[in-house]
């Protein structure tokens, strides 16, 4: 990613959060993502960076099934005041996805 890119603002990242969260196969794609992770999250835990190497191919295929503004709402996360309305309307979108990836 170029760093000269603006994050995007809270807003456009409710709306992008809430089209992934509306769309079941995006849905998906996001609830393997985070299984995904916390599997490389294991891998690190352990130090076992063969397992960390070949998990990691499996990711750029996942945040390209979900286009290229997931990468973009990521990056920006951390810009977001969580305490603001924005920033809790995100929060339980967030809640709302983990929640259809428990099931």
């Amino acid at each position: 990613m170029e760093g000269d890119e603006p994050s995007p603002l809270p807003a456009t990242m409710i709306a992008i959060w809430k089209a992934i969260y509306e769309a079941k196969a995006k849905t998906q794609t996001y609830c393997d993502l985070a299984k995904l992770f916390d599997q490389i999250r294991v891998a690190r835990e352990k130090n076992d960076s063969n397992t960390v190497q070949a998990l990691d191919k499996e990711l750029l295929p996942l945040v390209d099934k979900l286009g290229p503004e997931y990468a973009k709402v990521i990056e920006g996360m951390d810009q977001v005041d969580l305490t603001s309305n924005e920033g809790e309307e995100l929060l339980s979108i967030l809640s709302e996805l983990d929640k259809r990836c428990t099931k």
